[in-house]
């Protein structure tokens, strides 16, 4: 790709709109100074010293987040927070980002999932999280079908944040999922983009994305080592047939591979990954990657293209420490250059 085909495709986004349908999460951050420890009166434990505090949005948020950054012209949340300070906080970053949320819906049988991260000193400490740990009710499960009936029509891309491990407590339940899969089997318009951390399996019907990990764990074949490319192939390759759709595989400082399988010519494609040689973060690069190649697609890339771009978001992101971050069309241009 030359940088005036990339600077085409980026003054697109304007014109797209996407649907993010997800676990929205409050990520929210402590800053804890350690000179400031005193002793509690009470108990005797040291009393640890808030000196800043912030959030942002994640799971889902933090792909709503990459897609304002980017600049695409409408975002929807399509989901469920809790009628609670974490939801009415989370709501209010969201809107402050302009991702519209005519479809998330609040509800008082939820909590809004909140991971609450302590940095002392710089150094995140152990994590707390809310989560919703029993299963969605039947009741919200119907407000989200409805909500994907009314938007589908409307969005260039649909993009699936499936992130809660606990099966069916979140927003893609079995019920919510199968009627996405249904609708990519009757739809060929929007597109519709699956990433999901503990089943990708499951999806059909529509394009996915997966890292080493999940692509591997899909067939069993996950041993915690680095994979072989050929072995990745070999999974792209069959996930590819199984969804009928095309495989994004995100392998890090490898880069991806892309899995057309409705290619006449060359089905597996490498896009090598961006280099990066200072010290790096690698918290929300599969998000940064997703953002970006959706974004991509909808502005007319290929996915080859689509590809190289989320390597290049992910290259930004991943440089951003001790955040989530996001990359703007500035930044990846100016890493484009840096690229060349």
């Amino acid at each position: 790709m030359n940088k005036q085909r990339l600077t085409e495709i980026l003054s697109k986004f304007p014109l797209v709109h996407i649907a993010v349908i997800g676990d929205y999460f409050l990520d929210r951050y402590w800053q804890i100074d350690s000179e400031r420890d005193e002793p509690s009166i009470e108990t005797g434990l040291t009393a640890y010293q808030i000196v800043d505090c912030w959030g942002s949005p994640g799971a889902a948020g933090t792909v709503v987040n990459n897609l304002s950054a980017l600049g695409v012209g409408k975002i929807d949340a399509i989901g469920f927070i809790g009628k609670d300070g974490e939801g009415y906080e989370l709501a209010a970053l969201l809107d402050k980002i302009g991702v519209r949320q005519h479809h998330l819906v609040e509800s008082e049988q939820r909590v809004t999932p909140c991971y609450t991260k302590p940095l002392r000193n710089g150094i995140e400490m152990n994590r707390f999280d809310i989560k919703n740990r029993t299963a969605t009710p039947p009741e919200i499960e119907t407000i989200l079908i409805a909500s994907i009936q009314e938007i589908i029509g409307h969005v260039n891309a649909l993009i699936i944040m499936d992130q809660v491990s606990e099966e069916n407590c979140g927003v893609l339940t079995k019920h919510v999922r199968n009627h996405l899969i249904q609708l990519g089997r009757k739809l060929e318009r929007p597109l519709i983009y699956a990433d999901s951390r503990e089943r990708i399996h499951l999806y059909s019907e529509m394009v996915i994305k997966c890292n080493e990990r999940e692509t591997l764990e899909a067939f069993g074949l996950y041993d915690g080592t680095t994979p072989a490319l050929d072995l990745l192939k070999q999974c792209g390759q069959s996930l590819a047939e199984k969804t009928g759709h095309a495989v994004f595989i995100t392998m890090g400082e490898r880069g991806q591979l892309v899995v057309d399988p409705k290619s006449k010519t060359q089905q597996i494609k490498h896009v090598p990954a961006i280099p990066v040689r200072e010290t790096i973060d690698i918290c929300g690069a599969g998000d940064a990657s997703s953002s970006a190649i959706v974004a991509a697609l909808c502005a007319g890339a290929n996915y080859e293209e689509a590809a190289f771009l989320g390597n290049l978001a992910s290259s930004i992101t991943i440089r951003k420490i001790g955040q989530t971050g996001t990359a703007s069309p500035k930044e990846i241009l100016n890493a484009f250059d840096e690229y060349q």
